[in-house]
């Protein structure tokens, strides 16, 4: 696969580089006296110094004065962990609430170098030209940021509206930018499984292209199913949440994404996939998923998958492989990215131990781009245009549009979405509620609060109601215009005036997510940028996300990164039960379903 993520390309560097590692040409960078990981042998070699020229890795070995010339810049590593750069092979970029740019700021001092993200959140709303959004502005930092091609927009055809669309064509377009390395998360399984027509176009244009398609496999057929879909050309999955599932995937050839991100802390499982078993790791991979702000500021990026992973009892240097070879296996970039060895890029951190992962020095194309925590670069100033700030297109409504009518008099039983601390999957829940004037609502004594979804982006005045348990919440509303993967107004609460209010705090400010209560807005984060990001720094987002969830706190939830798990109430494509703006959808069986039992 063409590279266009470093600095030179190995073809214009590989005479220098030759010259470079003999002596007979100074190297730019050389970092001396550092204990390597080796990434290709799993071994920790001491005393190893490090040349590079134009970007690249020249020479690896024990001493590389014959490298160094009177410009040469020299770095003393004095005995630090000399590690790749890391690699996120997964992740949503808009979930860090962040555009590219603010993303890369955060990220960047945390030892990350690149990553291979889906921008299929803004893709639902702004279709491909917000894809072409985040590409460019990407661009404008250091960090390698390689696209995988939305591939489900909608996600569930039928089941939800979207304000964009990809198709086969769309697809095989973007699969001749040399910035296009795969296509995103092919979460149409059922499509794949039924020999669809539409998603295996998708597949066929990206293998085609000799580009790599990623998966989206939540059913629990770790058999004739499991081995269907990989046969699709699916090359690897970052939905299992039980360490059997895991294991299934590595021993079929596809890589196994082990997922710890935000909301979703499937690591404690996936883990024992490979600590429990006698298996080589070479196809485990760590990645985030998603990585909300807070998050980012206070525990670290894939840095934080490395400890956890170390906590989990994976060995270090093997968390490492699983975040910097296998990712670049996985996406068949190994030849360039993924280990300190001649002729990759010089994508290079310094690490003071291998239990914290404190990222001392971090080097992308062999520039110093953030020490200690910091970034040692500038960042250009992004501007936004108009059309990425105005997508939330509704009317402002009124308290009594909450209003859900008892399908007939008497006790009913009904079907919750009961979300699961810590998962993005959920299940559907029984419960019993009783009528009150006519109307069906919320019961904080069965901690069953009301939901509503509106659709946002053409604005076509449709919506859909029902009804959440398990967020433990003793009063007040929550409303996002993150809601995956459709990203429609999603509002959820104990009473229609406080749901009312978070709504349209969130139409005033073109995007967000609010906390209310008692009709006092708790906590707010506008996010205008698609309806799913904002413009402030890292420090300004983490410090809102923060406020946001003390707020959630505040109204009694203990639930981890709650607004999370609540924007995954739409999430059509994972089952069991969710709500988008048609309807209740039944994911176990891909129907629309009634709130009522009838019962």
């Amino acid at each position: 696969m063409r590279n266009s993520f470093c600095r030179t390309p190995l073809w214009e560097a590989a005479k220098t580089l030759t010259a470079v590692a003999q002596g007979q040409t100074p190297a730019e960078l050389v970092i001396k006296g550092a204990t390597l990981v080796n990434v290709c042998t799993g071994e920790l070699l001491e005393h190893i110094d490090v040349a590079c020229s134009l970007g690249r890795i020249a020479y690896v070995g024990p001493d590389a004065g014959h490298c160094t010339g009177p410009k040469t810049q020299v770095i003393e590593a004095r005995g630090a962990y000399l590690s790749p750069g890391l690699l996120d092979g997964h992740i949503h970029i808009e979930s860090s609430m962040m555009t590219p740019r603010g993303f890369a700021w955060a990220v960047l001092p945390h030892g990350t170098t690149g990553v291979y993200y889906d921008p299929h959140e803004i893709c639902n709303v702004l279709g491909p030209k917000g894809v072409e959004f985040m590409e460019e502005d990407a661009a404008l930092t250091p960090l390698k940021a390689m696209l995988t091609m939305p591939s489900c927009v909608p996600a569930v055809p039928g089941f939800e509206d979207t304000g964009g669309f990809v198709g086969p064509e769309e697809v095989a377009s973007s699969m001749e930018d040399p910035r296009t390395v795969g296509l995103g998360e092919m979460m149409n399984y059922p499509g794949i499984l039924a020999g669809s027509d539409s998603p295996h176009a998708i597949v066929a244009e990206t293998l085609k292209a000799d580009k790599i398609v990623t998966g989206h496999y939540t059913i629990p057929d770790i058999d004739r199913q499991l081995n269907a879909y990989i046969a699709s050309g699916v090359r690897c999955c970052h939905e299992s949440t039980q360490a059997g599932e895991a294991l299934a995937k590595m021993r079929l050839g596809m890589y196994a994404m082990l997922r710890e991100g935000s909301g979703w802390r499937d690591l404690h499982e996936v883990a024992k996939a490979v600590t429990k078993h006698q298996v080589d790791r070479r196809f485990a991979v760590l990645v985030t998923d998603d990585a909300h702000p807070h998050t980012l500021k206070t525990e670290g990026h894939v840095d934080r998958l490395l400890r956890r992973a170390v906590e989990e009892g994976i060995a270090p240097v093997s968390a490492i492989q699983m975040a910097t070879i296998n990712c670049a296996q996985c996406f068949q970039m190994d030849h360039e990215l993924g280990s300190v060895t001649p002729g990759k890029c010089a994508d290079l951190v310094l690490f003071t131990d291998l239990k914290e992962f404190h990222a001392e020095k971090v080097f992308v194309d062999g520039i110093l781009v953030a020490q200690d925590g910091e970034l040692t670069v500038e960042l250009p100033e992004s501007s936004y245009p108009d059309w990425t700030r105005s997508t939330v297109h509704l009317d402002p409504i009124r308290a009594g549009e909450f209003r859900i009518a008892a399908p007939a008099p008497g006790p009913q039983e009904v079907r919750t979405i009961r979300v699961i601390p810590g998962k993005a999957v959920t299940e559907e829940h029984l419960a019993v509620l009783t009528p009150k004037d006519g109307r069906l609502e919320a019961d904080l004594s069965q901690d069953i609060l009301k939901a509503a979804v509106w659709e946002r982006h053409k604005h076509t005045g449709t919506r859909g109601f029902g009804f959440v348990h398990g967020f433990g919440i003793k009063a007040g509303a929550m409303a996002s215009t993150v809601a995956h993967d459709a990203h429609n107004l999603l509002v959820v609460g104990s009473n229609d005036e406080d749901m009312a209010l978070a709504a349209n705090t969130l139409i005033g400010s073109q995007g967000g997510m609010c906390v209310v209560k008692d009709g006092v807005v708790l906590g707010h984060i506008p996010l205008p940028i698609a309806g799913l990001m904002g413009e402030g720094s890292p420090d300004e987002m983490a410090l809102l996300a923060g406020r946001l969830g003390q707020a959630w706190s505040d109204i009694g939830c203990t639930l981890p990164a709650p607004f999370m798990t609540m924007a995954l109430i739409p999430l059509a494509c994972i089952p069991e039960l969710r709500l988008t703006n048609r309807g209740l959808v039944d994911c176990r069986d891909y129907t629309m379903t009634s709130i009522s039992t009838g019962k």
